[in-house]
């Protein structure tokens, strides 16, 4: 199984690449324990064909103008693969300087015959992971680098192609890099309900009986939602670019479709902000519950005490040193003593009730 890789906040990994000369492909080499997987599928509207390959000396230029070919590699920690695919396919080095590193802010580049989409991948299982996915749109050559075998939202894409459902099979290349966008970003809606869930849960969990531990997923969760928005809301400058370059690689008829991934962008941005609020109130919910509870027990606290007070007196009172006092010597007075502390007590917890503190 292939290393996932948790959020972070902190770049370590652009500082080490700081000093290396432009465009050079540098990769992770903590991930080069992984193979490196290539899918090809070649189609069109009546054929399909699927090549998996381990060795990238395997690897030839299969492109062809009466098909459509989608080259998807899992992997990119690999500088000869990635070399090698940009050789081929005359990708510019400075891409290829991008696609290795894993740091990179969602973004879209125009060159002279290809364009390129990065963006993230994220996917959930206990927690929140993400990978970088680059897109290279070539004529009839659609060019996928995945960072690892983590999380693939192109499984339907797969699916449609070979059962030859939707419009994929009938389009060109320019739509099934638009179809693979809306999966990424589909895939960012099932996030959402994920972890709106885990919000409901709690929300209720803080009014009913919040706990230490609960500050602790509380924070997680809006380290999650930091990420969340880094993420997203660079994608809608991404497609809003997409939809407005003068590429003749997309043509007219797609337009209407980047639209459409631009407007679901916008739904899961305002998705995002309203779950950050809610969290940014759940954090106030939780202090105020814990204020509650110690104002609360301090209520408690002060009512014992206020109960005492005057019985500790009247005690401290018979209980001085003195020779001649009356009710010593009388034989009811350690009777009618208890009987006068149990008065005042009696009289003071009716009085808080009716003033309802208790």
């Amino acid at each position: 199984m292939a290393k996932r890789k948790r959020i972070s906040f902190i770049n370590r990994q652009r500082s080490k690449k700081s000093f290396l000369p432009p465009g050079t492909v540098e990769a992770d080499v903590s991930m080069q324990t992984q193979r490196v997987v290539i899918t090809v599928l070649q189609f069109n509207e009546s054929f399909i064909e699927e090549k998996v390959i381990y060795n990238i000396s395997d690897f030839k230029d299969i492109s062809s103008s009466s098909y459509v070919t989608w080259i998807n590699v899992d992997g990119i920690h690999d500088a000869s693969v990635i070399e090698k695919i940009g050789s081929l396919y005359e990708i510019h080095p400075l891409t290829l300087e991008d696609i290795a590193n894993t740091d990179q802010r969602p973004k879209f580049e125009d060159y002279e015959n290809y364009v390129v989409v990065m963006m993230k991948m994220l996917y959930y299982d206990t927690e929140l992971h993400n990978e970088q996915l680059s897109i290279v749109l070539k004529n009839n050559v659609v060019i996928t680098f995945q960072e690892n075998h983590g999380g693939d939202a192109f499984y339907p894409i797969r699916k449609r192609l070979k059962e030859a459902k939707g419009r994929v099979r009938k389009c060109g290349s320019d739509y099934l890099c638009y179809a693979l966008i809306d999966a990424v970003v589909d895939s960012y809606f099932n996030i959402l309900e994920v972890i709106g869930d885990k919000i409901e849960l709690m929300d209720e969990q803080l009014i009913t009986e919040p706990t230490p531990d609960s500050l602790q997923v509380l924070h997680a969760m809006k380290r999650e939602m930091i990420f969340l928005r880094k993420s997203v809301w660079p994608v809608r400058d991404m497609v809003n670019s997409l939809e407005r370059s003068d590429t003749t690689l997309i043509q007219p008829s797609t337009d209407v479709y980047l639209r459409d991934v631009h407007d679901h962008v916008i739904r899961v941005i305002e998705t995002v902000e309203n779950y950050r609020d809610l969290i940014n109130g759940m954090m106030d919910i939780y202090l105020s519950s814990l204020s509650n509870k110690m104002n609360e027990v301090m209520k408690v606290l002060t009512i014992i005490s206020t109960l005492f007070i005057p019985v500790t007196f009247i005690v401290g009172v018979y209980g001085m040193n003195f020779d001649y006092m009356p009710e010593l010597r009388s034989p009811y007075g350690y009777g009618a003593t208890w009987l006068v502390m149990l008065i005042i007590m009696i009289s003071l917890l009716y009085y808080f009730r009716r003033k309802k503190w208790l």
